[in-house]
């Protein structure tokens, strides 16, 4: 059931998508599915431009002749369409399972209408069961995990397949459990002065609208909802 829930939602975030747009594209399943439409739309001629979020995302896309723009070259991005691994009532996200964290939000900075499609299992009504992901600078790995447990937070390096896993900056990803998170938009900030965080997964006033699958349902969750 997941999968579909994932399907109907991208299937409906697509529609935000207009000819002439820039757009930005997501990493991770959900995005997924979100990417194929749009790629099958550019096959019927919508005719648009796409920042990928990541080099998984930049190699879907160029399969799909999704046209790609260097977001260097563009002050904006009209609408993005990205998942997550957790959100709330306040549509403050948990983002960077997938480890595109720092691009993922880099585009969602100059994104004017950001749209995240999840599952139902996504839903949460405290953030913080999944671990916040936390890119850092190989040098400082060990330095953050020290100031982390100030915050208590419980550090991992990911590995993945036996290795350190590096992301697409090559930089490391630090998981980091805080349980519940009571106030993200706090925890947030303290995040942000930590000297060799790169970028952190919580998402706080970011997201526009997200998209939920819910068995054969869709539902639009706002801001204002």
């Amino acid at each position: 059931m997941n999968e579909q829930e994932k399907i109907n939602a991208a299937l409906k975030a697509v529609s935000f998508v207009k000819p002439g747009q820039v757009v930005g594209l997501g990493t991770g399943s959900t995005a997924y599915f979100a990417i194929r439409e749009i790629g099958k739309m550019v096959r019927e001629g919508l005719e648009i431009r796409a920042i990928p979020t990541s080099e998984a995302t930049r190699q879907l896309a160029e399969e799909w002749n999704i046209p790609l723009a260097n977001i260097n070259d563009i002050r904006a991005i009209d609408v993005t369409i990205d998942g997550a691994d957790e959100f709330n009532s306040r549509l403050q996200l948990i983002k960077g399972g997938g480890g595109a964290l720092l691009r993922e939000k880099i585009v969602a900075s100059i994104t004017g209408t950001q749209v995240i499609i999840a599952d139902a299992s996504k839903q949460v009504e405290k953030l913080g069961a999944f671990k916040v992901p936390i890119e850092v600078i190989p040098f400082a790995a060990n330095v953050v995990t020290r100031k982390l447990s100030t915050l208590n937070g419980v550090a991992t390096l990911r590995v993945k397949d036996g290795s350190v896993y590096i992301t697409d900056q090559g930089n490391h990803i630090l998981d980091v459990s805080f349980g519940l998170i009571d106030e993200p938009e706090l925890l947030a900030k303290e995040l942000d002065h930590i000297t060799g965080i790169v970028e952190h997964g919580l998402f706080i006033d970011l997201a526009d609208y997200v998209i939920v699958g819910k068995g054969d349902q869709v539902e639009i969750i706002t801001k204002g909802n």
